[in-house]
């Protein structure tokens, strides 16, 4: 992990809903203490609107966020690399940490089913904090 904080970096394909809401717990969790990024191999236009009421049902406005193109570089600035189980493969370097996290996908659901998506998303994200020694504000 890098001197200053470490960086996460979460991949589905479409960058659109799994995640986006990962990275806007994980960035709402940690405060300034984490550098999150979030892209897909095949980004969507915009935030799944499920997801974004969703998050908004717990206090997280996601709905300006922008689904952006993973590149090689944002791995290669990332300690951790976390897919969403959506099948996305990224380039693997050295000396980083990558995970799977296997999740449903949001996509074409409506909010009642991204709701318990959203809740183990969380759930992960407090456990990756835990792992990185950074204690998640309330």
């Amino acid at each position: 992990m890098s001197e200053s904080k470490p960086s996460v970096l979460f991949v589905c394909v479409h960058n659109a809903g799994r995640s986006q809401m990962a990275a806007a717990f994980l960035t709402h969790l940690a405060e300034d203490r984490v550098e999150v990024r979030s892209a897909g191999s095949a980004p969507a236009d915009a935030v799944n609107p499920a997801a974004v009421e969703a998050m908004a049902e717990v206090g997280i406005d996601v709905s300006t966020g922008t689904p952006k193109v993973l590149t090689v570089e944002a791995v290669r600035a990332s300690d951790v690399v976390i897919t969403m189980g959506c099948g996305d493969t990224c380039p693997v370097f050295p000396g980083k940490t990558y995970l799977d996290w296997k999740l449903d996908d949001p996509a074409g659901q409506g909010v009642d089913a991204v709701r318990p998506i959203r809740d183990e998303i969380e759930r992960r994200i407090r456990g990756l904090l835990e792992d990185l020694g950074i204690q998640p504000r309330c």
